[in-house]
């Protein structure tokens, strides 16, 4: 996955919006005839959470750091089960490298932040006319803490009010301990993982076998969506790009459709219990040029070369100037340069869809067990068409392990 949000004008469309673009509206979920495959999903429990708050404190302890500071999004969850949205008001955990964790929250929204906080602790709610930076202050003070770390994601002008809130404390970078934390990841994390990937593969899946000529990328989105739905994921946005669209890794405004002959290229994910699927997929609609064939076949092997390269020890970048060699080879490139290859081969999954480490040149963190990633080296030539094929894997002691699949052959290509 590239990155859906930036994704212009194809994501997928509800049944009315699709009946107002001219195309045929997807089914319901109930009439899609798939049935829920997440069933036997466990989320992360309190135990897990606790142990990984554990696990944050004694790094924090040797590091001389007082606490963390979270705000809303994936990170907040990961610690506390806290799933909460980011907006002008203030949510975010103190976490002290000794004592309790401390939310600061607004009151009107306490008794919804208390229903998920799963690790105990204080909650400290703060009115519309108070300050939640002053909160947060008392927070650091009464646990003691001088130096913080903030979550790399933190948006500035929290980080901002608080300095003057307490210009007394050391403020640096959480980057190194959220990576220690989340980069690896647990059994329950990958199992949830394998089932939100198997979902996002079954949805496309069912999209492929309906697929006719005249449908726009809105309406196989929409197709996708309804799917993995129905398949107990959460869905996210389904990027879809054909013919011309398929060439530029984030889309087009031109509008297209399904003829004879169509790249069709999608791009899904879905979350299952927080935890984040991302997998491509590419065919053509009809019967494939020997461009488009060969193209294909480049890919294929592009990823393969990936997986062959991923080993213990090996340094992620690594794994894209391998992909990247092959494809200079083959005349591609060179380098990031069109046509070619100009995004890197693959990115960190977990909670987030894009996380730390990645599968780009000049990353130079060792392959270790645990880790997960993409594995996209995507072929484009601006004008004509592109290829992309996904699919997930997990690092382990014996090499790395996909949740899916990878795609067969442009003809099998699902």
């Amino acid at each position: 996955m590239l990155s859906r949000r930036l994704f212009l004008g194809t994501a997928a469309a509800s049944p009315a919006a699709a009946l107002a673009l001219g195309q045929a509206a997807p089914a319901s979920a109930a009439e899609t005839g798939l049935s829920s495959i997440t069933g036997d999903a466990k989320p992360i429990g309190a135990d897990e959470r606790r142990a990984r708050i554990a696990k944050l404190q004694d790094l924090m302890g040797r590091q001389k750091i007082g606490a963390l500071l979270v705000e809303s999004g994936s990170s907040l969850d990961y610690f506390t089960g806290i799933r909460w949205w980011r907006s002008e008001r203030t949510t975010a955990a103190v976490i002290p490298a000794k004592g309790e964790v401390i939310v600061v929250t607004p009151a009107f929204e306490e008794p919804s932040i208390r229903e998920t906080l799963q690790i105990g602790g204080d909650v400290r709610p703060w009115n519309e006319h108070e300050s939640p930076f002053q909160r947060l202050a008392e927070a650091l003070h009464d646990r003691g803490a001088m130096t913080v770390a903030v979550e790399p994601t933190t948006r500035f002008f929290i980080i901002d009010r608080l300095r003057q809130a307490a210009p007394h404390l050391k403020i640096v970078s959480g980057d190194a301990l959220i990576r220690a934390c989340r980069m690896h990841k647990s059994p329950a994390e990958l199992a949830l993982l394998r089932i939100a990937n198997q979902v996002t593969l079954q949805a496309i899946q069912y999209a492929h076998g309906k697929v006719v000529a005249g449908m726009k990328a809105t309406g196989i989105g929409a197709l996708i969506t309804e799917a993995t739905a129905a398949l107990g994921g959460e869905p996210d946005d389904a990027l879809v790009l054909l013919n011309e669209a398929s060439a530029y890794p984030h889309g087009s405004h031109k509008p297209q459709e399904i003829r004879d002959g169509s790249t069709v290229l999608v791009d899904v994910g879905c979350k299952v219990h927080g935890y984040q699927s991302d997998i491509s997929r590419t065919w053509v609609f009809g019967t494939p040029s020997d461009k488009q064939r060969k193209m294909w076949d480049t890919v294929r092997r592009g990823q393969q070369i990936a997986f062959e390269t991923a080993k213990l020890g090996v340094k992620c970048g690594a794994i894209d100037d391998a992909v990247r060699a092959f494809y200079e080879k083959e005349g591609w490139g060179p380098g990031y340069h069109l046509p070619g290859l100009p995004h890197r081969t693959g990115h960190g999954i977990g909670m987030d869809g894009h996380e730390s480490p990645y599968l780009v040149h000049g990353d130079d963190t060792p392959l270790e067990p645990g880790m997960c990633f993409s594995d996209e080296p995507g072929l484009y030539v601006p004008g004509e068409f592109g290829i992309r094929l996904e699919d997930c894997w997990v690092m382990t002691e014996s090499g790395p392990q996909g949740f899916t699949s990878f795609a067969r052959s442009i003809d099998d290509p699902v």
